[in-house]
């Protein structure tokens, strides 16, 4: 196991677990522990004025420290105090995972952390914008259940071929503009790949519509009015650029409303408008507007030929409660309704998301096909016939039936048994020596043994994955590009080892270090690392050394020149120390 596990995490199942990943805490540098502390003191300096009041006390909650990366074992241990847990993947996961991790109170935490150069924002998931983005915010319980109920619906969201196109469009630029030396024009033509993909997805999907949601909510949400909104998007409540962009008179601000689910996003840009919602509660209301819009809700024909689509594992419902799992391959229709229903494949049938017994893929492993609907002539649906009625009718075991449904479907065969739910109703009819026909066309022969016939008058739900997870292997997971890890030369290991002496020094830990002989191999040798100085001016300023202070902000005012993209970034460390010491 990769992973320490707890009453939370055993849970999971297995299809989940195959994405965690162990943290390997020691794989942080004392540079990763120096882009963790800037970026949180920053944040807590200026998040204490304009996020949610749930932020800084969910902080403390959570037991996510301004000063030290967080320890996945030790959020667990707190995390489980407020329901919930986290676990290490490696950057982005599909996202209909991703939701199910959440259905079951877990958060997904990219355990990889931004590079200096990307200390505003990186389009990767990584630790800070997990850790101390969205953890915070999940101490308040009517959030919490608001993205536990998220990725309980979101999981269910139908998809397309081309989501999962964008999706490794999308995780192949994280991970390459993360990559310590990637050529720009890679970066360029990776996000020109995106761009191109964005302006040809065709109708948007389910999970499209409602990973607009997410965007909008969960990941770059404001709380309030529309004149003084506050942060809890943590997209925002991680990117020390964006939580001070979003609040100037450039960012528009618009009511939240279910119209949000048509507006999408471009993760490689800033965002040219956000959403405030009055309070938690009313995302919920939201989300219950969007869900009634789902195929997981409406069913149907239109929902059925939406799986058909994308080609994915999943789940239709019909009016019995049986639920028919597996790749669906066609559909007969007729007046707009699904007549006849048709999978590929290794194919299970389920009852309230168990499966039945002598119905799992060993059964049905080259497929399944059913009529829906009502017999011919007969307005009393199968479901509804009581055992006086489906005798009337010889629908009965022994029984030589020709079953003509609405729609020229047509069952002829002898009658062996019936199953019946829990509420009696009769949910599937096993015949033997049976022909199943649609007109002309032959769907089912006796020679290819019992045929075991779905009843259902129409299809209630459809929805992404199976009804039993315990009925398909889900194990398979695929990723076509991983986090790039490439060797360290040298000079960034000496660079590694500076900043060490110096939060060695901080801490106590070893107070041998010579502070100046760092600065000046930070000047002779890394000219243009603009954070350990901060550093070393805060350590200065700390133990009253005024003249050290006075040639390091020299120095640094000698970086801004060259290097005026990290002007404001020195100038809020340097005003971070100095309101620390008026404190």
């Amino acid at each position: 196991m990769s992973f320490q596990s707890n009453p939370i995490l055993d849970k999971l199942p297995e299809h989940l677990k195959q994405y965690i990943k162990p943290q390997n805490y020691d794989d942080y540098s004392a540079i990763d522990q120096a882009v963790w502390r800037y970026v949180m003191r920053k944040n807590v300096d200026y998040l204490s004025k304009v996020a949610h009041n749930s932020y800084l006390e969910g902080l403390r909650k959570t037991g996510i420290s301004i000063d030290y990366i967080p320890n996945m074992y030790g959020m667990n241990r707190i995390l489980k105090d407020l329901g919930w847990a986290a676990v290490a993947v490696d950057g982005f996961i599909p996202p209909a995972a991703f939701m199910e991790f959440q259905a079951y109170n877990v958060l997904v935490i990219a355990s990889d952390i931004r590079q200096l150069e990307h200390i505003e924002y990186t389009p990767a998931p990584d630790i800070i914008h997990e850790g101390a983005g969205h953890a915070p915010i999940i101490a308040n319980p009517e959030y919490a259940e608001y993205l536990r109920r998220f990725g309980e619906i979101g999981c269910k969201a139908l998809s397309s071929a081309k989501d999962y196109e964008l999706y490794e469009a999308v995780r192949y630029l994280s991970i390459i503009k993360e990559a310590e030396g990637t050529p720009q024009e890679k970066i360029d033509k990776a996000e020109q790949a995106i761009e191109a993909l964005q302006k040809n997805m065709g109708a948007p999907s389910e999970m499209a519509l409602i990973r607009n949601l997410h965007w909008w909510t969960v990941e770059y949400g404001l709380i309030g009015t529309v004149e003084n909104p506050k942060i809890y998007g943590a997209g925002l409540l991680s990117s020390i650029g964006e939580s001070a962009w979003c609040m100037t008179d450039k960012v528009k601000k618009i009511p939240y409303t279910i119209e949000a689910v048509h507006t999408s996003f471009d993760i490689t840009k800033p965002q040219p408008q956000l959403f405030v919602t009055p309070d938690f509660a009313f995302l919920n209301q939201v989300l219950e507007e969007f869900t009634n819009t789902m195929s997981l809700r409406k069913g149907g024909l239109e929902g059925l030929r939406k799986l058909i689509d994308s080609k994915e594992l999943g789940t239709i419902e019909l009016s019995t409660g049986l639920q028919i799992s597996g790749y669906f391959e066609s559909a007969i229709a007729h007046d707009d309704k699904p007549v006849y229903v048709q999978t590929k494949g290794k194919t299970a049938l389920s009852y309230r998301e168990k499966e039945l017994i002598g119905h799992g893929t060993n059964q049905h492993s080259d497929g399944f096909g059913s009529p829906i609907g009502k017999l011919k002539g007969i307005n009393l649906a199968i479901e509804d016939m009581s055992p006086r009625d489906l005798k009337a009718y010889d629908i009965y075991e022994g029984k030589e039936v020709s079953l003509e449904f609405i729609g020229n479907i047509c069952v002829r065969g002898k009658i062996i048994t019936g199953t019946r739910n829990l509420k009696g109703e009769i949910i599937l009819i096993t015949l033997d020596n049976c022909t199943v026909t649609h007109g002309e066309t032959i769907l089912f022969k006796p020679a290819w043994g019992l045929y075991h016939m779905a009843v259902g008058e129409n299809i209630t739900s459809v929805f992404n994955g199976p009804a039993d997870i315990k009925s398909f292997d889900l194990v398979t997971h695929k990723i076509t590009n991983t986090t790039i890890k490439s060797p360290k030369s040298k000079k960034r290991l000496a660079l590694e080892q500076l900043y060490q002496q110096v939060r060695d020094f901080r801490e106590g830990t070893n107070l041998t270090i010579s502070r100046n002989k760092v600065f000046q191999e930070i000047k002779n040798n890394y000219p243009d690392d603009w954070l350990l100085s901060v550093e070393l001016y805060e350590l200065a300023k700390t133990n009253g050394d005024e003249s050290f202070a006075d040639d390091i902000l020299l120095h640094l005012e000698a970086i801004k020149e060259h290097k005026p993209t990290v002007g404001h970034l020195i100038d809020d460390g340097i005003d971070l120390v100095n309101k620390a010491l008026v404190s």
